[in-house]
């Protein structure tokens, strides 16, 4: 076959592999945003002085790294219902991704705050700040630059981990690739295609978080 011939047979499918690309964009920043907030509230209760706060973090933690998160995925999607709790393949891939994403983020998030030195959080009460305002305008701007990399690395994680939606019908990239593959019986060409478009998206993700460190390094 010839690259105008190959060419010709797969610029059909080029619709559908953008509107794939789209929904794995889309499911990225939804799942960035759950375990953001997972990250927060866990990365909190695990340095709280409430015992019982402090032993579910730390349980959640353990938990959701300790096991694989295609498990968890399945969970979420086939064992809610059991529970009364049916949810969508997207949302259900969003919330279970989320959870996954948001115990990293909470040890990235934990290992920022223990990096802002003490005298800070002591010097800002003395001056009468409340604890509330002392987490959201002085420790929570420094911990976001201290942590921004691992974040980022998290973030490309969560990206290539949509994938796995695909085992509960979430038609993202790599579904849609097996479908075509399954009437086309042509695997190389299409699992590569894939691929590309992954790196593609893997790649514009860290060039914005580069121009973000940039960004922050001038306000060091």
């Amino acid at each position: 076959m010839t690259f105008s011939e190959w060419l010709d047979f797969f610029l059909p499918y080029v619709p559908g592999f953008l509107h794939a690309s789209w929904l794995v964009l889309v499911i990225t920043v939804l799942v960035i945003l759950v375990s953001w907030v997972c990250g927060l509230l866990v990365a909190l209760g695990k340095a709280s002085s409430i015992g019982i706060v402090r032993q579910a973090s730390v349980f959640y933690i353990w938990f959701i790294r300790g096991t694989p998160a295609l498990i968890q995925i399945f969970i979420v999607y086939f064992g809610l219902p059991q529970l009364g709790l049916g949810l969508s393949p997207f949302v259900a891939g969003v919330l279970a991704l989320g959870i996954n994403s948001g115990a990293y983020v909470a040890e990235i998030i934990r290992s920022g705050l223990s990096a802002i030195p003490k005298g800070q959080v002591e010097s800002s009460l003395a001056l009468g700040m409340s604890r509330v305002e002392t987490l959201r305008r002085i420790v929570l701007p420094q911990v976001v630059r201290i942590i921004l990399p691992s974040v980022t690395n998290e973030a490309i994680s969560t990206l290539k981990n949509t994938s796995l939606l695909s085992t509960i019908t979430v038609v993202e990239l790599t579904l849609y690739a097996q479908t075509i593959i399954a009437t086309t019986f042509r695997p190389f060409e299409f699992y590569a295609a894939t691929a590309v478009i992954y790196l593609i998206m893997t790649t514009m993700l860290s060039q914005v978080a580069a121009v973000l460190e940039r960004h922050n390094a001038r306000y060091v």
